[in-house]
């Protein structure tokens, strides 16, 4: 008798799915640091433009997420977050 290897536990399969996996983890990571600068911004009782909002909810670039997060707990005005590009 010949064993069957189905296709979801082909070694290319399993790879396929880590890979889904992954980038599902780096959207989450992403949307996760968009959520926390408007939070942020929204605690600190700084208003935002919808521009600003778009800018922000439309970055995919963690690191940059991450520095606006970190200028967003000092900022008084939405515009300082993108003051030093």
């Amino acid at each position: 008798m010949t064993a069957i290897q189905y296709f979801w536990r082909h070694p290319l399969a399993e790879q396929v799915r880590e890979e889904g996996r992954e980038q599902g983890r780096e959207e989450g990571r992403v949307q996760d640091r968009r959520e926390m600068v408007l939070r942020i911004l929204e605690w600190r009782g700084v208003q935002l433009a919808d521009a600003i909002r778009e800018q922000v909810e439309s970055c995919t670039d963690l690191d940059q997420l991450e520095t606006w997060a970190q200028r967003a707990v000092h900022a008084t005005d939405a515009a300082e977050l993108f003051a030093e590009e």
